[in-house]
């Protein structure tokens, strides 16, 4: 090997990854930007950046520390970054004064937490392999320690955040979550003042859980009432089987905790992810929309229930199966109950034209379409959002869920 070649085989890439994964377990958060800037350097890489996806889905921004290049917050359209981050694929630019900017999405197991970025002199097949592994690990050490530390979400807000706004993030699942056989993904909106909208899913053996919810009002109390709302629909998911024990579960919950004048909305689902089967429990919420080759073919129609906290009957389950490409969409009201500056609401059937103009644009993938129909519904409404609006779309792409070599 020549003096100043570097190398980056196989074997290299093994002991370096090792001697970071051993150094990481007790290295605190401030010096992770540090140890990852010196473990590129070991593979020639310079200019390191880290970017992270910011509250609002609008930015990628970087995260200070030492030894990383801190440049402008990336845009979330037509960067290089924005790319590798909705499209999860590594962007190469070659660079004007020599090398190549490498840029690698940072995923927390299939969750986007956002994009590191690194100037190589040249690219090979060995370089790819080492930097998507590397990429990997400094993604889990971010989700990591970001359990512990308020470093790197003080690095995503770009405004002031509500209290209620901060619970509700503190609530949350993550945004994404993906494999063979189903997607999912979720926004929030606004990002630094929501309240009372919330979802909520856990894979479960075959089972997707789903729960997206609405509580009353727009402060504290909404924060409240969907916080007691999710907990119990956890407990339920982890104790019960079915949706109508759910429903009964958290209806009993929030009618104990907040009184009969208080109550959630919600749509609760399994989806079997190997057969499509779909139970559905609406509660008050408008219905979802079954999006099909890019296009709303219905509404998924349910038996009428009383929003959780009426102490309603047990609800009636609706089921319905979906096919292979099949996407759902859940909103809240605060989507179409919006004011336009005419004084109209922006209605179903707005949304509806919204999702049909935009599925015939070329698909990046769930997440990056879903962010898409969120900022172009806000622009339809005239940058207003007064109220929660929360859009949760899950595809189903079926196939056999046990076998590990789907994965490769």
């Amino acid at each position: 090997m020549a003096e100043d070649e570097v190398e980056r085989s196989e074997g290299f890439g093994e002991r370096l990854l090792g001697l970071l994964l051993d150094r990481e377990r007790l290295i605190p958060p401030r010096l992770i930007a540090p140890l990852v800037a010196e473990e590129v350097a070991k593979v020639g890489g310079r200019d390191v950046s880290i970017l992270l996806q910011d509250y609002a889905q609008e930015l990628l921004v970087p995260l200070p520390g030492k030894g990383l290049h801190v440049g402008r917050p990336e845009p979330m359209d037509g960067s290089p970054a924005s790319r590798a981050f909705l499209r999860v694929e590594v962007i190469e630019v070659p660079q004007d004064r020599g090398g190549i900017r490498v840029y690698l999405p940072l995923l927390g197991g299939s969750d986007g937490v956002g994009v590191m970025a690194l100037t190589l002199d040249s690219v090979g097949d060995d370089d790819r392999r080492l930097l998507c592994r590397l990429a990997n690990l400094v993604a889990d050490m971010l989700v990591t320690k970001n359990a512990y530390t308020d470093q790197f979400f003080l690095a995503r807000r770009r405004e002031p955040m509500s209290v209620s706004a901060e619970i509700q993030w503190g609530l949350l699942p993550p945004l994404t979550m993906s494999v063979p056989q189903i997607e999912v993904a979720g926004i929030l909106e606004p990002a630094y003042h929501a309240a009372g909208d919330s979802f909520d899913y856990a894979l479960n053996n075959d089972i997707l859980h789903v729960a997206v919810i609405d509580a009353m009002g727009h402060d504290l109390d909404a924060a409240a009432m969907a916080t007691v709302a999710i907990g119990a629909y956890r407990h339920a998911r982890r104790v019960f089987i079915s949706l109508t024990e759910k429903y009964t579960f958290m209806d009993d919950a929030i009618s104990r905790q907040f009184g009969p004048d208080h109550f959630v909305t919600a749509q609760l689902m399994h989806v079997n992810i190997a057969t499509g089967a779909l139970e559905l429990v609406n509660a008050g919420h408008p219905a979802p929309l079954l999006i099909r080759g890019g296009r709303v073919v219905r509404q998924l129609e349910s038996a009428t229930t009383l929003p959780i906290g009426f102490n309603g009957e047990a609800p009636q389950l609706k089921e319905h199966t979906l096919r292979r490409g099949d996407r759902v969409l859940c909103y809240t009201d605060g989507i179409i109950e919006e004011h336009l500056a005419n004084g109209e609401l922006f209605s179903e059937e707005r949304l509806i034209r919204c999702i049909d103009r935009l599925g015939k644009e070329p698909s990046d993938g769930l997440r990056a379409d879903l962010r898409r129909l969120s900022h172009t519904l806000k622009a339809e409404r005239g940058g207003r959002t007064s109220d929660d609006a929360t859009l949760f779309m899950i595809e189903w792409r079926g196939g056999a869920a046990d076998h590990l070599t789907e994965l490769g």
